[in-house]
């Protein structure tokens, strides 16, 4: 089984239990406008965090069933990284969410995430 990770807001997360669905792709983006949604490798999520999440709260991560995603799912290199990321083109069904973590800064507000 392999796993994939995505970082959610609890409000977005919270709406896509409520409609069977998750549609958005990365902070400020819906799926709509970015064409699919982000993901990432465990190894990645911090770095991604720091990147793109500074300052924010109400964060979780999605635990993601790569098996159980309906939409399609690929796997595309991304400029400045070594690893290739996993992309979801199209709506993620929520029951391939296996748990979710929250996501808390340290005091000098850094993300760090091992699963």
């Amino acid at each position: 089984m392999g796993i994939i990770y995505h970082i959610a807001t609890v409000p977005d997360w919270s709406r896509a239990r409520e409609g069977g669905e998750y549609r958005t792709s990365t902070r400020g983006r819906t799926l709509e406008q970015q064409g699919f949604i982000h993901a990432s490798a465990e190894q990645q999520v911090a770095p991604v965090a720091n990147a793109v999440y500074g300052g924010k709260r109400d964060l979780v991560v999605l635990v993601i069933d790569e098996a159980k995603v309906t939409p399609g799912l690929v796997y595309e290199p991304v400029q400045g990284w070594d690893q290739p990321f996993p992309h979801i083109y199209g709506p993620l069904n929520t029951d391939a969410v296996l748990k979710t973590i929250p996501l808390v800064a340290d005091a000098d507000g850094r993300f760090s995430f091992l699963n």
